[in-house]
């Protein structure tokens, strides 16, 4: 078993840390908030505020942070003046593209082996070790992190070197938001003329207008009973979120110089959505923006 650094203790970074500590590593633990280091505490873990964090004997560094400037400062005050030469850093932050590029540069030029590799799955996913992961490295280092990215992930996908896996994370966040607002839009029209939104679910989930949205995401309450929207929307996967990784797939679209209006349009509308209070709830929660009766 591996020794290892994991910073980044949220709504995602926590149960993938309790997954490691379940599968036997020594994990150490760094976040800023005292109750998430508490909960890894309880599961086996060492705990520490990411100051504090001692990186001599770690073999793996694993961050799951909420912004490219929290990771930048990461890597610049404690992985890059801490980490020992050989250390493999697995950054699972969903970030933008130049800041991850400048991490693994910096990160080699201190004989660090650096990788992106985005998730998506949900915390549920990220508990027990069942998330996809979207890597960007060179093979040399996919190959060195192919056992503890297995024990993250039940699905890797190498992409390319680094920052081609934050362009896949991007992308594929793209296509759910756009096919969110088709669900969600289809669900209000069909409510405000009188359909009966269970029976209106069945018709969609074995029909062509099936979706990985409308199976985990149904928007209407109570239809599927362990979807975001018959608990209040409690997320999840916040809209915050959400909007962020569309924002990074509409900096990816200005960089490659390609128009996508139907990504800009989910940026616009979940930015919106976000700017009006409703950050922490989930994505579906959009869904009551387009009801005639909200």
């Amino acid at each position: 078993m591996s020794k290892i650094a994991f910073i980044g203790l949220g709504v995602m970074g926590l149960p993938m840390a309790k997954n490691l500590v379940a599968r036997g590593h020594d994990v150490h633990g760094a976040d800023l908030s005292g109750t998430a280091r508490a909960q890894l505490a309880e599961a086996g873990a060492k705990v520490c505020e990411p100051e504090q964090l001692d990186l001599a004997g770690i073999e793996i560094i694993v961050t799951m942070l909420p912004s490219g400037a929290i990771v930048k400062s990461v890597f610049s005050d404690i992985i890059l003046p801490r980490a020992e030469p050989g250390t493999l850093v697995v950054d699972c932050s969903s970030i933008d593209l130049d800041t991850t590029k400048q991490i693994a540069k910096d990160g080699a030029a201190k004989g660090l082996i650096v990788l992106d590799s985005p998730v998506s799955g949900g915390p549920e996913a990220a508990g027990s070790g069942k998330l996809s992961l979207m890597v960007g490295a060179t093979p040399e280092a996919f190959e060195k992190a192919k056992d503890i990215l297995s024990q993250i992930g039940a699905k890797m996908s190498l992409f390319g070197d680094n920052g081609a896996g934050q362009v896949a994370k991007a992308c594929h966040n793209m296509i759910v938001g756009i096919t969110a607002l088709g669900v969600y839009e289809g669900f209000a029209l069909a409510k405000a003329c009188g359909l009966d939104a269970a029976q209106f679910y069945e018709l969609c989930n074995g029909a062509a207008a099936q979706s990985w949205v409308l199976h985990n995401r149904c928007p209407e309450p109570g239809v599927v009973p362990a979807a975001p929207a018959s608990h209040d929307y409690a997320p999840g996967f916040a809209a915050g979120l959400m909007s962020k990784d569309l924002g990074l797939a509409q900096a990816a679209a200005k960089s490659a110089n390609l128009d996508t209006p139907f990504g800009a349009e989910a940026a616009s509308r979940f930015a919106k959505f976000c700017a009006d209070g409703n950050a922490a709830y989930d994505f579906s929660a959009i869904f009551r923006t387009m009801q005639t009766n909200a």
